[in-house]
Protein backbone atom coordinates (compact mmCIF):
# COMPACT_ATOMS: atom_id res chain seq x y z
CA UNK A 1 0.00 0.00 0.00
CA UNK A 2 2.76 2.24 0.77
CA UNK A 3 4.40 1.37 -2.50
CA UNK A 4 0.98 2.75 -4.26
CA UNK A 5 0.75 6.05 -2.68
CA UNK A 6 4.69 6.96 -3.66
CA UNK A 7 3.78 5.74 -6.96
CA UNK A 8 0.95 8.10 -7.06
CA UNK A 9 2.51 11.05 -4.94
CA UNK A 10 5.31 11.13 -7.94
CA UNK A 11 2.68 11.10 -10.61
CA UNK A 12 1.14 14.17 -8.95
CA UNK A 13 4.25 15.89 -8.01
CA UNK A 14 5.85 15.22 -11.66
CA UNK A 15 2.18 16.35 -13.06
CA UNK A 16 2.28 19.66 -11.20
CA UNK A 17 5.76 20.01 -12.04
CA UNK A 18 5.43 19.57 -15.93
CA UNK A 19 2.63 22.18 -15.74
CA UNK A 20 4.05 25.00 -14.06
CA UNK A 21 6.72 24.70 -16.09
CA UNK A 22 4.78 25.11 -19.04
CA UNK A 23 1.86 27.59 -17.24
CA UNK A 24 5.47 29.66 -16.75
CA UNK A 25 6.19 30.02 -20.21
CA UNK A 26 2.47 30.78 -20.79
CA UNK A 27 1.68 27.89 -22.71
CA UNK A 28 -1.26 26.53 -20.76
CA UNK A 29 -3.73 27.27 -23.83
CA UNK A 30 -1.82 25.26 -26.09
CA UNK A 31 -0.26 22.28 -23.85
CA UNK A 32 -2.79 19.82 -21.71
CA UNK A 33 -0.34 18.38 -19.93
CA UNK A 34 -3.32 15.38 -19.40
CA UNK A 35 -2.38 14.72 -22.82
CA UNK A 36 1.15 14.83 -22.52
CA UNK A 37 3.13 12.28 -20.73
CA UNK A 38 5.70 13.14 -18.35
CA UNK A 39 8.90 11.94 -19.68
CA UNK A 40 11.36 14.30 -21.65
CA UNK A 41 12.37 12.53 -25.03
CA UNK A 42 14.29 15.32 -26.10
CA UNK A 43 17.60 13.43 -25.46
CA UNK A 44 16.65 10.64 -27.37
CA UNK A 45 14.99 11.90 -30.21
CA UNK A 46 17.58 14.67 -31.14
CA UNK A 47 19.06 12.29 -33.42
CA UNK A 48 15.86 13.45 -35.60
CA UNK A 49 15.99 16.46 -38.00
CA UNK A 50 12.65 18.31 -37.29
CA UNK A 51 13.55 21.09 -39.63
CA UNK A 52 10.90 21.00 -42.46
CA UNK A 53 8.11 21.09 -39.81
CA UNK A 54 8.41 24.76 -39.98
CA UNK A 55 7.79 24.95 -43.73
CA UNK A 56 5.09 22.71 -44.28
CA UNK A 57 2.05 25.25 -44.43
CA UNK A 58 1.49 27.64 -47.06
CA UNK A 59 1.57 31.07 -46.26
CA UNK A 60 -1.45 32.02 -46.45
CA UNK A 61 -2.78 29.65 -43.41
CA UNK A 62 -0.19 31.03 -41.31
CA UNK A 63 -1.70 33.26 -39.12
CA UNK A 64 -0.55 35.58 -36.46
CA UNK A 65 -0.99 38.80 -34.87
CA UNK A 66 1.10 41.96 -32.88
CA UNK A 67 0.08 44.28 -30.40
CA UNK A 68 -3.38 45.27 -28.85
CA UNK A 69 -5.19 45.76 -31.66
CA UNK A 70 -4.42 42.49 -33.06
CA UNK A 71 -2.52 43.84 -36.30
CA UNK A 72 -1.85 41.36 -39.09
CA UNK A 73 1.90 39.70 -38.98
CA UNK A 74 2.65 37.43 -41.60
CA UNK A 75 5.60 35.45 -40.62
CA UNK A 76 7.63 33.41 -43.45
CA UNK A 77 10.36 30.83 -42.00
CA UNK A 78 12.32 30.88 -45.35
CA UNK A 79 14.92 28.70 -44.29
CA UNK A 80 16.13 26.29 -40.91
CA UNK A 81 18.77 24.18 -40.33
CA UNK A 82 19.76 21.91 -37.60
CA UNK A 83 22.86 23.69 -35.58
CA UNK A 84 25.92 20.72 -36.08
CA UNK A 85 27.17 21.69 -32.80
CA UNK A 86 24.18 21.51 -30.82
CA UNK A 87 21.61 19.44 -31.80
CA UNK A 88 18.62 21.08 -30.01
CA UNK A 89 19.39 24.33 -31.64
CA UNK A 90 17.73 25.15 -35.46
CA UNK A 91 19.53 28.29 -36.96
CA UNK A 92 16.32 30.20 -38.74
CA UNK A 93 16.28 32.49 -41.11
CA UNK A 94 12.72 34.65 -42.61
CA UNK A 95 10.73 37.67 -43.05
CA UNK A 96 8.18 39.40 -41.11
CA UNK A 97 5.70 41.65 -42.63
CA UNK A 98 3.47 44.16 -40.80
CA UNK A 99 0.92 46.21 -42.88
CA UNK A 100 3.30 46.91 -45.76
CA UNK A 101 6.85 46.67 -43.95
CA UNK A 102 8.91 43.72 -44.29
CA UNK A 103 11.85 43.08 -42.49
CA UNK A 104 14.38 39.94 -42.42
CA UNK A 105 15.35 38.63 -39.54
CA UNK A 106 17.81 35.68 -38.60
CA UNK A 107 17.59 34.14 -35.47
CA UNK A 108 17.02 30.09 -33.91
CA UNK A 109 14.84 27.92 -31.87
CA UNK A 110 15.74 26.22 -29.11
CA UNK A 111 14.11 22.62 -27.90
CA UNK A 112 13.84 22.28 -24.43
CA UNK A 113 11.25 19.36 -24.36
CA UNK A 114 9.82 16.31 -26.44
CA UNK A 115 6.60 15.01 -24.68
CA UNK A 116 4.48 12.23 -25.88
CA UNK A 117 1.35 12.02 -26.67
CA UNK A 118 -0.85 10.18 -24.33
CA UNK A 119 -4.36 9.86 -26.35
CA UNK A 120 -3.47 7.59 -30.21
CA UNK A 121 -4.93 9.32 -32.73
CA UNK A 122 -6.58 7.75 -35.89
CA UNK A 123 -7.13 10.40 -38.29
CA UNK A 124 -9.74 11.88 -40.41
CA UNK A 125 -9.43 10.05 -43.12
CA UNK A 126 -8.14 6.10 -43.86
CA UNK A 127 -5.06 7.33 -45.27
CA UNK A 128 -2.25 4.71 -45.58
CA UNK A 129 0.47 7.74 -44.17
CA UNK A 130 -0.61 7.40 -40.52
CA UNK A 131 -0.99 3.58 -40.96
CA UNK A 132 1.61 1.61 -38.11
CA UNK A 133 3.05 5.31 -37.07
CA UNK A 134 4.93 5.38 -33.81
CA UNK A 135 3.29 7.76 -31.95
CA UNK A 136 2.55 11.49 -32.14
CA UNK A 137 4.73 14.73 -29.88
CA UNK A 138 4.96 17.24 -28.99
CA UNK A 139 8.37 19.71 -29.40
CA UNK A 140 8.41 22.65 -26.79
CA UNK A 141 11.15 25.18 -26.67
CA UNK A 142 11.83 28.77 -27.34
CA UNK A 143 12.69 30.84 -30.21
CA UNK A 144 14.61 34.53 -30.42
CA UNK A 145 14.43 35.66 -34.24
CA UNK A 146 16.15 39.27 -33.74
CA UNK A 147 15.57 41.52 -37.42
CA UNK A 148 17.97 43.36 -38.87
CA UNK A 149 18.55 47.05 -37.45
CA UNK A 150 19.53 48.73 -40.05
CA UNK A 151 16.07 48.28 -41.23
CA UNK A 152 12.39 50.18 -40.31
CA UNK A 153 10.44 49.56 -37.20
CA UNK A 154 12.66 46.73 -36.68
CA UNK A 155 12.81 44.22 -33.08
CA UNK A 156 13.48 41.04 -31.21
CA UNK A 157 10.75 38.45 -31.66
CA UNK A 158 10.96 36.32 -28.40
CA UNK A 159 9.02 33.93 -26.97
CA UNK A 160 8.07 29.79 -27.02
CA UNK A 161 6.65 27.42 -29.21
CA UNK A 162 4.97 23.95 -29.51
CA UNK A 163 5.17 21.98 -32.97
CA UNK A 164 3.58 18.61 -33.52
CA UNK A 165 4.83 16.20 -35.61
CA UNK A 166 4.68 12.02 -35.45
CA UNK A 167 6.73 9.19 -36.39
CA UNK A 168 5.49 7.11 -39.20
CA UNK A 169 6.28 3.33 -39.86
CA UNK A 170 9.16 3.99 -41.61
CA UNK A 171 10.90 5.53 -38.98
CA UNK A 172 10.83 9.28 -40.60
CA UNK A 173 9.50 12.49 -38.92
CA UNK A 174 6.14 13.75 -40.64
CA UNK A 175 4.11 17.25 -39.82
CA UNK A 176 1.33 15.95 -37.88
CA UNK A 177 -1.75 16.94 -39.92
CA UNK A 178 -3.31 13.72 -38.48
CA UNK A 179 -6.12 15.71 -36.72
CA UNK A 180 -6.30 18.55 -39.53
CA UNK A 181 -10.29 18.42 -40.07
CA UNK A 182 -11.01 18.37 -36.72
CA UNK A 183 -12.13 21.80 -35.63
CA UNK A 184 -9.72 24.10 -33.78
CA UNK A 185 -6.85 22.29 -35.14
CA UNK A 186 -3.67 23.94 -35.58
CA UNK A 187 0.22 23.28 -35.59
CA UNK A 188 3.42 25.24 -34.98
CA UNK A 189 2.44 27.76 -32.45
CA UNK A 190 4.41 30.32 -31.17
CA UNK A 191 3.56 32.76 -28.44
CA UNK A 192 5.34 35.53 -27.05
CA UNK A 193 6.15 39.05 -27.90
CA UNK A 194 8.14 41.85 -30.09
CA UNK A 195 10.26 43.96 -28.36
CA UNK A 196 11.31 47.11 -30.60
CA UNK A 197 14.57 47.85 -31.37
CA UNK A 198 14.08 51.80 -30.83
CA UNK A 199 11.65 52.29 -27.85
CA UNK A 200 12.04 48.77 -25.83
CA UNK A 201 8.24 48.76 -25.90
CA UNK A 202 7.21 45.11 -25.65
CA UNK A 203 4.05 43.88 -27.62
CA UNK A 204 1.83 40.90 -28.04
CA UNK A 205 3.08 38.76 -30.86
CA UNK A 206 1.93 35.25 -31.50
CA UNK A 207 1.19 33.25 -34.82
CA UNK A 208 0.23 29.65 -35.63
CA UNK A 209 -0.42 27.67 -38.51
CA UNK A 210 -4.32 27.47 -38.99
CA UNK A 211 -5.09 29.59 -35.65
CA UNK A 212 -3.36 31.70 -33.76
CA UNK A 213 -3.01 30.99 -30.08
CA UNK A 214 -4.40 33.43 -27.20
CA UNK A 215 -5.71 35.42 -29.83
CA UNK A 216 -8.59 36.91 -27.55
CA UNK A 217 -11.52 37.66 -29.45
CA UNK A 218 -9.85 38.12 -32.50
CA UNK A 219 -10.68 34.64 -33.41
CA UNK A 220 -14.43 34.26 -33.22
CA UNK A 221 -14.19 30.78 -35.37
CA UNK A 222 -15.85 27.92 -34.44
CA UNK A 223 -14.37 24.99 -36.86
CA UNK A 224 -11.66 26.93 -38.47
CA UNK A 225 -10.06 30.31 -38.33
CA UNK A 226 -11.91 33.79 -38.84
CA UNK A 227 -11.20 37.45 -37.76
CA UNK A 228 -13.55 39.65 -35.69
CA UNK A 229 -15.26 42.49 -37.37
CA UNK A 230 -13.90 44.84 -35.17
CA UNK A 231 -10.23 44.48 -36.40
CA UNK A 232 -10.74 43.77 -40.40
CA UNK A 233 -9.32 47.17 -40.72
CA UNK A 234 -5.87 45.91 -39.01
CA UNK A 235 -4.99 44.09 -41.64
CA UNK A 236 -7.70 41.23 -41.99
CA UNK A 237 -10.16 42.23 -44.13
CA UNK A 238 -8.82 40.40 -47.09
CA UNK A 239 -9.06 37.21 -44.86
CA UNK A 240 -12.58 37.72 -44.49
CA UNK A 241 -13.22 38.62 -48.15
CA UNK A 242 -11.39 35.16 -48.95
CA UNK A 243 -13.37 33.14 -46.52
CA UNK A 244 -16.71 34.54 -47.24
CA UNK A 245 -15.86 34.16 -51.38
CA UNK A 246 -16.81 38.43 -51.07
CA UNK A 247 -17.84 38.99 -54.61
CA UNK A 248 -16.46 42.36 -54.95
CA UNK A 249 -13.31 41.93 -53.81
CA UNK A 250 -12.65 38.11 -53.82
CA UNK A 251 -10.07 38.32 -56.86
CA UNK A 252 -7.84 41.17 -55.00
CA UNK A 253 -8.32 39.56 -51.96
CA UNK A 254 -6.85 36.14 -53.32
CA UNK A 255 -3.99 38.24 -54.36
CA UNK A 256 -3.22 39.19 -51.14
CA UNK A 257 -3.08 36.56 -48.93
CA UNK A 258 -1.80 34.01 -52.17
CA UNK A 259 0.99 36.96 -52.60
CA UNK A 260 5.14 35.84 -51.78
CA UNK A 261 5.51 38.50 -50.17
CA UNK A 262 8.71 37.63 -48.77
CA UNK A 263 10.04 37.52 -52.11
CA UNK A 264 9.86 41.34 -52.70
CA UNK A 265 13.62 41.98 -51.60
CA UNK A 266 16.83 39.66 -50.55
Amino acid sequence: MKSIYLIILFIVINTAICCGQIAHQKFRYIVDCKQLSLINLKTNLSQYDFSKLFTQTDNSEVYGFIGKNYNRLRIKIITITKDTLNSNIYNVYGKSMVNDNINIFHGYIKISKILKLRVIKHGCENDSLYQGYRGEFSIIGSYYFPENIEQNHTGIFKGSFRSDYFIDKHNHIQYDHIEDCSDGYTNNQFIGQWISNKTKIAKKCNWGDYRVPESGDLDIGAGEFSPNDKYLKFGWQSTRDVMVQSNTNLKKSKQIEEKKWWNKFQ
